[in-house]
């Protein structure tokens, strides 16, 4: 008995120091991609959906229709306005494969298309070889109408957002999402070892309406998020203040940004190395000061900004040295908002199902990553609506009970109890889920920590 009791505690203790495997951060992958080939076929959109989504799309797609005979192709049965229409239509219905869609077109209209007969292998040439750049274009030009929307509509904004859009010309963040793994059915795919990544995205998302002003796709799914940098310095303007994490920390580039008079917030290394100027603000739980930071040929000086919160010493940067411009408060309150973009991949990847592809080929695999991207604008513009309907903030809306809640819409509409969309989720809030629960134990809004970071200076 005690031979058989020690052999079990030195089994365990011998497990305890393997070293444990790394968790995937792709782990859904598998479990999306059998849901998704095991799910039944979803009914057609509602008619007004339709037309939301024909507002949209249609007149961007046409506007391409001129550059798509440019490129020397042919308006064959899978033109451009039909693959934009069945594409938009099998993210958008959750569709499981191209067999599946395929028998949809031949019994019924998808869109602004008309039942046609299709075949599964020409369907799949032409997600293939239709140029993925063309779904690019569409969802660019769409990019500006959103924004515009989103302007124009009246509903509270968190406090610290409003005040961060007075004070610069854009407040955005950005950040980078590895995609998850193809499916080894055709081609080449079949004779690799193991399911390889899709790849990598990087978005520049505005802060305020969660619209994305430039997304960037790179192959390779190991690309480190400073790749993109040259891309992300191009797309910003000057005076506006950019948002990001820890894996986009570059000395060089933040010298680069503070020449082109942007502004930025981002989180502190631990090994951070500086030399202190300055004390801008000192509390007993928040620390604002002013640093050099880079090698000693080309130091930087820098906001270092810390923050105690729940035991835990919390550190930022900034080259925002004017603390009336940008004071310690809202720099943490806008640094917590960063999440949100965090939300908008969430939104892309597992309600939009961008975590499983239909088809392992590169110019498919871009074509499906523009096209959700273009179905998760539309899905915002909706939600934003509906958060002016309810007079909330758009962060109070939850987007995925949204999505799910046009399956009601359509029913209702169908019986005549219902003839508008908006109205129609705006009234039935609490059956739906459509506001937010606030969770037990949820961390404190970036508004409630305001006060808390605006305590009187130590003697």
């Amino acid at each position: 008995m005690e031979k058989s009791s020690l052999s079990g505690k030195l089994r365990l203790m011998s497990e305890e120091k393997q070293p444990r495997k790394k968790a995937s951060s792709v782990r859904h992958t598998r479990a999306i991609q059998r849901d998704r080939t095991k799910r039944s076929i979803a009914a057609p959109s509602d008619e007004q959906i339709q037309e939301r989504l024909t507002e949209i799309v249609h007149p961007a797609t046409l506007a391409q229709v001129d550059y798509f005979r440019k490129l020397g192709l042919r308006e064959r049965t899978l033109g451009l306005v039909v693959m934009v229409a069945f594409v938009s239509d099998m993210i958008w219905r959750q569709i499981s494969g191209v067999c599946e869609l395929v028998r949809l077109i031949q019994t019924e209209s998808v869109l602004w298309v008309s039942p046609r007969k299709v075949s599964q292998q020409a369907f799949s040439q032409r997600l293939a070889s239709m140029p993925a750049q063309l779904f690019l274009n569409i969802l660019l030009s769409v990019l500006p109408l959103m924004h515009q929307r989103w302007a124009e509509r009246k509903r509270p904004v968190p406090p610290e957002i409003a005040w961060a859009q007075e004070h610069y010309s854009a407040v955005q963040v950005v950040d980078g999402s590895t995609l998850d793994a193809l499916i080894r059915k055709i081609g080449l795919l079949q004779d690799l070892p193991q399911n390889p990544l899709a790849g990598k995205i990087t978005a520049l998302l505005n802060l305020g309406s969660r619209l994305p002003s430039q997304i960037w796709y790179e192959s390779d799914p190991n690309a480190h998020d400073q790749r993109f940098w040259s891309q992300i310095l191009a797309a910003l303007k000057a005076n506006s203040l950019l948002i990001f994490d820890l894996g986009y920390i570059n000395f060089e580039v933040f010298a680069q940004l503070t020449l082109a008079h942007v502004k930025f917030i981002t989180r502190a290394k631990s090994n951070l190395v500086y030399t202190f100027e300055q004390t801008i603000l000192h509390t007993a739980r928040v620390r604002d000061s002013l640093v050099w930071i880079g090698p000693e040929d080309n130091r930087q000086l820098v906001r270092l900004v810390e923050v105690l919160y729940g035991g835990k010493w919390y550190r930022y940067l900034s080259n925002e040295l004017d603390s009336e411009r940008l004071p310690t408060a809202y720099l943490v309150a806008l640094y917590w908002q960063r999440w949100r973009i965090e939300d908008a991949y969430a939104i892309v990847k597992r309600l939009l199902g961008l975590a499983y592809f239909w088809c392992g080929a590169q110019n498919a695999v871009e074509m499906q990553i523009w096209a959700t991207w273009l179905l998760y604008v539309v899905l915002v513009d909706l939600t934003d609506a509906v958060a002016e309907a309810l007079h909330q903030p758009f962060a109070a809306i939850s987007i995925e009970m949204v999505f799910r809640s046009l399956y009601f819409f359509t029913q209702a509409h169908a019986h005549g109890q219902a003839d508008d969309v908006v109205a129609y989720l705006a009234a039935n809030t609490k059956l739906l889920g459509i506001l937010k629960r606030k969770r037990k134990g949820a961390h404190p809004s970036p508004l409630e920590l305001i006060p808390f970071l605006t305590e009187p200076n130590l003697p």
